[in-house]
């Protein structure tokens, strides 16, 4: 479905919501020779690190597939630092490394350069995009097209849970699995946005705030990165993330009560985690809007995610209402987030 972007404030970004149970279901059919290929290769060159390059919404599904490599294959990762190589000219000894980038356009040309770089010291490279004809992915040996479509929002949705689902199913299969986990995802994200209404309340009640924290665990930590990144883009609040950990470790200073904060707890070990979190920021009588499991949520302002997900694949729904959390709290301060200010859909850092 067509939206003229004239028709009101965040259609864009709304309709490309909406995409997404599609979108993943799409994924999901895809020919698995796709993905087969990609194994083959990477399990031949049998890499002893993986490092990941990536910007913007691009870098927390990168942070996402971080968790999974090391989690589920044992391996050590590292997110790049692309000027090492770029503005500094480092040439590091990357021989036995994988090099995986992950950018929705394939355009930025830090990471192109960093790619290329990247393949001349050794490395096996991987780029996981949604534009297979992008400079990024002829810079790689092997590509992911990740298979969101067109985006036309400024603030990414659908192009975000592409990412993460053919992430996800890379490295299962890397993992010897059969991608069981996912199979539910477009029918949870569907549920999801059935039962979403409450957040225009959400949004309502928050929309005089200035700063929000958003924090969680594990998997869902970079949930918290992307929320928060979504909120400056489109709202101009300034959110601060932090795993929540981190949180414990001095910034719960700055959280005093009334202070709004967005907490990520589904079911999982991440979940089990935050609870020290969810008690000390009961403490301080902050503002919860939780997105997690029922017995997370009761009591609290926020979104009961469906029962049964797998954490590995928690964070590909539960961004789905913080997304239109993003929208909603956009629209009521009165900013249009199709159209945030000083932006613009491709951005190209050096």
């Amino acid at each position: 479905m067509s939206v003229d972007a004239a028709a009101a404030p965040g259609a864009l970004m709304a309709t490309e919501i909406a995409d997404q149970p599609s979108v993943l279901d799409g994924i999901l059919t895809r020919s698995p020779k796709e993905i087969a290929e990609i194994v083959a290769r990477i399990k031949a060159a049998a890499p002893r690190f993986v490092i990941l390059a990536a910007r913007g919404t691009s870098d927390h599904a990168a942070l996402y597939a971080k968790y999974l490599l090391e989690i589920r294959l044992g391996l050590p990762c590292g997110l790049a630092s692309p000027s090492t190589m770029t503005t500094y000219g480092a040439r590091p000894d990357l021989r036995g490394v994988l090099f995986i980038s992950v950018s929705q356009s394939g355009g930025s040309p830090d990471l192109v350069e960093s790619m290329t770089t990247a393949r001349a010291c050794g490395a096996l490279t991987l780029a996981v995009t949604n534009a297979p004809q992008s400079p990024l992915a002829a810079a790689a040996e092997l590509h992911l097209d990740v298979h969101a479509g067109p985006e036309r929002a400024v603030a990414a949705t659908k192009s975000y849970t592409a990412e993460l689902l053919s992430l996800y199913l890379l490295v299962d299969a890397l993992a010897g699995g059969d991608g069981a986990a996912a199979r539910s995802l477009p029918h949870a994200v569907a549920t999801t946005l059935v039962h979403a209404g409450s957040i225009g309340q959400i949004a309502k009640a928050h929309a005089n705030t200035d700063r929000v924290v958003v924090t969680g665990r594990g998997y869902s930590y970079p949930t918290a990165r992307e929320t928060a990144l979504k909120l400056m883009e489109t709202s101009y609040i300034a959110a601060s993330a932090f795993s929540g950990a981190d949180l414990l470790h001095g910034p719960l200073a700055m959280v005093t009560s009334g202070s709004a904060v967005i907490t990520i707890v589904p079911d999982g070990k991440g979940g089990k985690a935050m609870q020290p979190v969810l008690e000390r920021l009961r403490e301080v009588s902050a503002d919860l809007i939780v997105i997690g499991s029922a017995a997370n949520v009761d009591g609290h302002s926020g979104i009961v995610l469906p029962a049964g997900l797998h954490e590995e694949v928690s964070p590909i729904v539960e961004i789905v209402p913080l997304q239109v959390l993003a929208r909603e709290l956009a629209v009521a301060r009165g900013f249009d987030p199709d159209r945030p200010r000083g932006l613009k859909k491709v951005t190209e850092t050096w």
